[in-house]
Order: C-alpha cells, then structure tokens, then sequence
C-alpha cells in the first residue's frame, strides 16, 4: 500500500490510494444500481467479468469522476494505462474508484504525476494511512480486522470504508475494500461479499440518497482456493467476515453528516422479511422520525405514520412500539400509563433503540440509521465550496 497527496480538491492532506498484489488476488465486488453510475463503476464490473486475478487497486478522494461522459472515460484510461505500465501487467487488472464531487472531469495528471512515487512507495503504507486517504466529509477513518483460522491455520481479515453522505447503498456502500490472506475461488468470494453486503452495507441509510459511486470490493491473496461458500472450514471465516462488514458499516452510520445519534431500527411481524425491510427503511429514511430523534423528544406519532406509508401490510390495531425497551402503543393507541419520560431519557444517549410489531406474519429485519440535525444542512449546502 501507498498513499500520496495529489491537491485535487483537499490541501494538506492524502488523497491517493494505491494498493498493489504483486502475486495477484482473487477479486469480488458489489456495485451500485444507480442508473447514473461513475465511469470507475462501469469498468471495475467489466474487469471483474473477465474473471481474472487482480493486481493492483486505486483510489482517489475529492472528485468522483461521475457524469462526466467521453472526457471522463478518457481521464479514467490515463490513469488505468499509467498504473499498468508502472506495474507491468495488463489494464484489466486494474481497479479503480473515485470520490467527491459529481459532474466535474478528473484531472488525470494530478494522478499521473504521482504514480512513480507512490508506486517506488508500495511497500512502506499502512492500513491507517489508507483509510484516511479515501475521506471525503467523514469525520474519522473507518477500519476493522478480524483473525481466524481455515483448517487449522490463521488468516486475517481487514477492511477500510469511507462514507458519511448520500448514503443509502443499494447493493453495497460508498467505497469499501476488504483484505484477506484466505484463499478463496472468485465464485466463493463473489457469494461470500453479496450475502454479507445484504445484512449489513444494505441495511444502512443516512440520509436515503444512493451515490453513484458506490463500490464494495473484497481482494484474497492466498494461494490455496477453496470453491464452496458451504464448505465447513470456512464456518469461522464466514462468520467473521460478515461480522467485519457490519462493523464497517456501522462505522459509516456513526459518522453520518451531522449526526448525533445511532438509531437501530427493528421490525418484526410483517409479511416476509423484504416487507419488514421496507418498513423499516420507512422509519430510519423519515425526515420526522429523524428530526424527532435529534430534538430529542418522543414523538411515536411520527412512527405510526413511517409504518404506514411504507405501503406493506400493517395490522393498524395490532401495531406495537417500543422504544428503549418500554412498549408505548399496543392494540391500535397508546399504552395507558406509559412512561413517556422515560423514553425521553432514553432519546437523550447516544444509542437509540426502536422495535416495532406490525402483526401480520413472520417476516422481520433490522436496519440502523442516524438522527437528522442542522449539521446535516450546514456540510451539505457548503459542500462544493
């Protein structure tokens, strides 16, 4: 890994990941379902079609090279054709992303001026450094490691994300890199990374907005590939892998532009688990809700209403909520009695906790989200200046 400051929007500061796998690494990724997709998007889903080993991966912070059309596309190959030739392999296995601002060409020759350093400097970076290069308006670099064992003997699993806005992954999330020494085939990979994304990067929502570039990639460097997801050996791994990646994307949560609180959000009685999704992706993406939440007051009236926009089916008389542990509404209207300063103390921390009954079926699932404070319009409205 190596990381340089390329000043192409932030002064002072890295802005340029380059991670290299002089072995080459079994490559897997998730990308987002937004019909105005980044350039980066585009070719990181027509390399990992190849099915070819990775070589090298690199990222750049402050302008997403997204919406940019030809020129865009042509910025993107100097900069793919420059690590290639540097490294020494073919452009197809190459990996990129970009992040930042929308609509504005790449200048590629910021990038390029740097590729001899950073690529003399391969061997000096960190999981540290890198993690803070790939920041746009995060407020903290986000890391996890996980250590287990594969028939006997230790691998390790480390993953960095950046993300704060305009997030709400519809595949996966804002840009995430996951690392590990395990030897898994591309198949395996690809299974293992679509079925951790969907319970944890796919269960999160700051603000509803789904960004244009979001990417999850997971990179296995190990030699020794084993095809079968199912397989028992990897029970350890599996496990610590997903747990690695709601670890990530909780991190993105807590740091949500403005964002004082982390709100978990569970639904439980809806007609199958895509239903109790969606009821619940109504609760965290309400503005009221949110903005209830910041202020600190609970009004659960503003719940009834997210549950019942959400357009699944809800049981209005059986519908239940509970927040921080104490039920507030049972058969249709307000529990007599309940404690309503209590759930005010429980809105004044900083882990927010809301379940929710809609009694109609089975289905249930828990999303997390964070509260909607003035910060939010103070980082937004400046952002591009």
């Amino acid at each position: 890994m190596a990381t340089a400051a390329t000043g192409m929007k932030y002064q002072d500061r890295d802005d340029l990941l380059c991670v290299s796998f002089p072995h080459g690494a079994t490559v897997a990724g998730v990308f987002t379902r937004s019909r105005t997709a980044s350039a980066p998007v585009d070719l990181c889903r027509k390399h990992l079609s190849l099915g070819k080993k990775a070589r090298a991966l690199l990222v750049n912070a402050g302008n997403a090279n997204a919406f940019t059309g030809k020129a865009g596309d042509r910025a993107m190959a100097m900069t793919v054709d420059s690590l290639s030739g540097k490294l020494g392999c073919a452009r197809n296995e190459i990996y990129i992303s970009s992040t930042g601002v929308i609509g504005e060409v790449l200048e590629a020759d910021k990038i390029t001026a740097h590729m001899d350093a950073i690529v003399d400097d391969l061997s000096g970076g960190g999981f540290a450094a890198a993690a803070q290069a790939i920041l746009t308006t995060d407020t903290f670099a986000k890391g996890a490691v996980r250590r287990v064992h594969i028939n006997g003997t230790e691998v390790t699993i480390c993953g960095i994300a950046k993300g704060s806005g305009m997030i709400a992954p519809d595949m996966a999330t804002m840009l995430a890199y996951v690392f590990t020494d395990a030897g898994l085939s591309q198949h395996a990979l690809q299974s293992l990374l679509k079925e951790a994304a969907d319970s944890s990067f796919n269960a999160i929502t700051v603000d509803s907005d789904t960004s244009t570039s979001d990417s999850l990639m997971a990179f296995a460097t190990g030699q020794t590939e084993i095809t079968d997801l199912h397989d028992p050996c990897l029970a350890e791994f599996r496990a610590a892998f997903q747990d690695l990646l709601l670890d990530l994307a909780h991190q993105v949560v807590r740091d949500g532009e403005g964002a004082s609180k982390f709100i978990t959000i569970t639904v439980s009685g809806a007609e199958d688990d895509r239903a109790a999704k969606v009821i619940a992706f109504s609760i965290a993406n309400s503005p009221l809700v949110k903005t209830a939440i910041a202020g600190e007051d609970a009004n659960w009236g503003r719940i009834v209403m997210a549950v019942g926009k959400a357009g699944e089916a809800a049981d209005r008389d059986k519908l239940e909520i509970i927040i921080g542990g104490q039920k507030v509404t049972a058969f249709g209207m307000a529990v007599p009695g309940y404690d309503e300063a209590a759930c005010t103390a429980h809105l004044k921390g900083q882990d927010i906790d809301i379940t929710v009954d809609v009694g109609v079926g089975e289905g249930q699932a828990t999303v997390w989200t964070c509260d909607l404070t003035h910060g939010y319009i103070d980082i937004n409205a400046d952002y591009r200046s």
